[in-house]
């Protein structure tokens, strides 16, 4: 089980993942480049916020199937449910307060910008 933070504190969520994450992901779509984090992902039932929900702001664009959390008090990105897989959610490593950042040397790049939905 690993616990995921804000910067200020307001929003705490407990992911049901080992304390050794192995995957590592960025992606270069239009929002995601912008925030620059470091994501993981878990099944939607292995992720849950235990504080704060009523902090959480919710951004939406394009097709407005994904959905982006921030903390309304500090800005910070927690997490998303992707438009690929909405049953997903990935989180903000840097949120985890325990984790070595060390790892970050292998972060796969997810190709966001030629998005899969977004072919006709």
């Amino acid at each position: 089980m690993q616990k995921l933070k804000c910067h200020c504190g307001e929003i705490e969520a407990e992911i049901n993942i080992s304390d050794n994450i192995e995957k590592f992901i960025r992606c270069n779509c239009s929002i995601c480049k912008r925030k620059g984090a470091i994501m993981s992902m878990v099944r939607n039932e292995d992720f849950k916020i235990v504080k704060g929900e009523d902090k959480l702001t919710i951004y939406q664009f394009h097709s407005k199937v994904a959905k982006h959390y921030f903390c309304s008090v500090c800005g910070i990105y927690t997490h998303h449910n992707p438009r690929i897989n909405p049953a997903m959610t990935g989180f903000n490593i840097g949120c985890i307060d325990n984790f070595d950042s060390k790892k970050f040397d292998d972060v796969l790049v997810n190709d966001g910008q030629n998005h899969p939905l977004d072919k006709k």
